[in-house]
């Protein structure tokens, strides 16, 4: 009981976190009543035409009070149905965005350990439940208890027996419905879980949709295609029967208090101790109160699908942004990159570098050397500040970077690594992409920056030239040009520190060759970290720092190293000469 009541309270809470507009709310509780109040006349109306009725003593006062009523309840039922909808909407919208913001916020760590496509289901999926919830079946309930209360009180008026004869379905009812909208509710996480795990599988499986081509997986997929959609038809089947319950025994329940209460009343009409138009009215009272107890039904069943999906959102909400949201704005110009004795771990148990200690002073080029696996990428993320080490510090200055804002520390940076990331869109798009005011930078800028990346011979071979389409991650440019462009973003930035992660790893020799120039350009008067297999592109290094299983083993220059480290040696041997 404890946890269903922290359950629908975390709910509330999420929702009054959402800033609710209070004015359209309250306007459109008002037009409720308005509207309850106005088709509570209509019975009584209809009892008094009902009473009265001979075609000679017909009222045309009457009739066209009844039209007017009958009109003025359609208009302001329509304007505060839609003033509640239109609240449940802005709630969303704000929730939407407070996930939104917050996963551009979280560390990288929290992508580590999830499927980018979970993340989209609650983004989505989730938010799009309570939306369900709030945005129409909410104002139904709000109206539909308004309409119910006023019609009890009329009824109570009326004939208090009868209305107590038609009370005893509620407890009925209500006996019937809490443990359905509690089987939902188990039911309704599940379905939400694995919507988002097969929303995931779909996403990684169409990003990467050349590796499951060239592989011929398609069976493959097609097997865990199968596998996930079978699982959300059970969910579904399971949810189905569900309503298939509750559905019917509602509609029984009702017609069984129908046919009570107008057997119940034809004895009174015949008896002579209610007239006929009572009955009508009691009647129309009477549908006027099962109309919103079954939509009842539907708003408990989505009220438990909805605070499973508020669990999960809530889950994201809680989860601690990255540290530096706030922090020191510096310019990084000329100072030195200090790390002491840094340690770091992705667990207890999973030790990644170990004590690794070097100084790189300003317009250096330091370079990293050793075997896969050794943590050179592991570190990198450490300096880009994507982890925070476990152990040490790292420096700029006689600042620690975590002293730093985010923003200010990674504006600084330029990174270039053998992915070459790119996002859909133009060519432009991509080079001013995360700079302030992009919309100001010129042609001229983009085309100078090219230029200096060798990426502008290639650029203007395209019809649309800076707004060439490049498709999903840059699939309609080869690997060389998508460098290229990731080096003249890089260039546009005027970073103070470059970090170039094995940048030419994936290329051909002649593409190679083009993207190194361009890369020689870039480092002139950077402080500049490199990570790379190729000796030939670090032997002019001014310190080359070589890793091993997370530990320095060597720091010197390229001859230094040749003398003095085996390892080092050894693989100089296999590559240079």
């Amino acid at each position: 009981m404890k946890e269903k009541q922290s359950e629908l309270g975390a709910f509330i809470s999420l929702l009054r976190s959402a800033n609710i507009p209070k004015l359209a709310l309250i306007v459109g509780l008002i037009g409720s009543i308005i509207t309850m109040l106005v088709g509570l006349s209509i019975p009584l109306l209809t009892r008094e035409l009902v009473d009265g009725f001979e075609v000679e003593a017909l009222s045309a006062t009457l009739i066209i009070i009844i039209v007017i009523v009958f009109i003025l309840q359609a208009v302001v039922d329509g304007a505060s149905t839609y003033l509640l909808a239109a609240v449940g909407q802005r709630i969303v919208a704000r929730l939407r965005e407070m996930m939104w913001f917050k996963l551009l916020r979280l560390p990288v760590s929290y992508f580590d350990k999830r499927a980018s496509g979970e993340s989209v289901s609650r983004v989505v999926n989730d938010t799009g439940i309570v939306k369900d919830l709030i945005s129409q079946h909410f104002p139904q309930f709000i109206t539909g208890l308004i309409t119910i209360f006023g019609a009890i009180i009329i009824l109570l008026i009326m004939d208090w027996k009868m209305t107590l004869l038609m009370l005893v379905a509620v407890p009925v009812t209500f006996a019937i419905m809490m443990p359905l909208g509690t089987r939902m509710a188990k039911v309704s996480k599940g379905l939400q879980d694995e919507t988002a795990a097969f929303t995931g599988e779909i996403q990684q499986t169409l990003s990467e949709i050349r590796l499951m081509k060239a592989s011929t997986a398609e069976r493959v997929e097609e097997e865990k295609g199968k596998e996930g959609i079978k699982n959300l038809f059970g969910f579904g089947l399971k949810e189905a029967r569900i309503f298939a319950l509750i559905g019917p025994l509602i509609y029984t329940i009702m017609m069984l208090v129908i046919v009570i209460i107008i057997g119940y009343g034809g004895i009174r009409v015949a008896e002579g101790s209610m007239s006929t138009g009572s009955l009508v009215a009691f009647l129309l009272y009477l549908f006027q109160i099962i109309y919103p107890i079954t939509s009842f039904a539907m708003f408990f069943t989505e009220l438990q699908k909805a605070k499973g999906a508020t669990t999960r959102i809530i889950e994201i909400l809680n989860v601690p942004e990255e540290s530096g949201q706030e922090g020191l704005e510096m310019d990084i110009t000329n100072k030195q990159v200090q790390v002491s004795h840094v340690s770091f771990s992705y667990g207890e148990e999973q030790k990644v570098l170990e004590d690794i200690t070097f100084d790189a002073r300003p317009g250096e080029m330091i370079a990293f050397a050793g075997p896969s696996g050794g943590g050179k990428t592991t570190l990198f993320g450490l300096i880009e500040r994507y982890y925070e080490p476990t152990k040490g510090e790292i420096k700029i200055g006689e600042t620690s970077i975590q002293q730093l804002s985010l923003r200010s520390w990674r504006s600084q940076i330029g990174y270039v690594s053998q992915e070459s990331a790119m996002m859909a869109g133009t060519i432009r798009e991509n080079l001013t992409y995360g700079l302030p005011e992009s919309e100001k930078i010129t042609d001229e800028q983009l085309w100078k920056v090219a230029e200096m990346a060798y990426a502008d011979t290639f650029i203007r071979t395209f019809s649309d030239g800076l707004d060439t389409e490049v498709g999903e991650r840059g699939v309609k440019l080869s690997g060389g040009q998508r460098q290229r462009i990731n080096i003249a973003r890089a260039f546009l930035r005027n970073p103070k520190i470059l970090m170039l992660d094995e940048a030419t790893a994936s290329l051909d020799s002649q593409s190679e060759h083009a993207v190194q120039e361009a890369l020689s350009r870039l480092m002139e008067g950077r402080t500049t970290f490199v990570i790379a297999h190729r000796l030939s592109t670090i032997v002019d290094a001014d310190n080359i720092i070589f890793i091993e299983k997370g530990r320095i083993t060597g720091i010197g220059t390229h001859q230094e190293l040749i003398q003095s480290h085996e390892l080092y040696r050894q693989f100089a041997e296999q590559q240079l000469t």
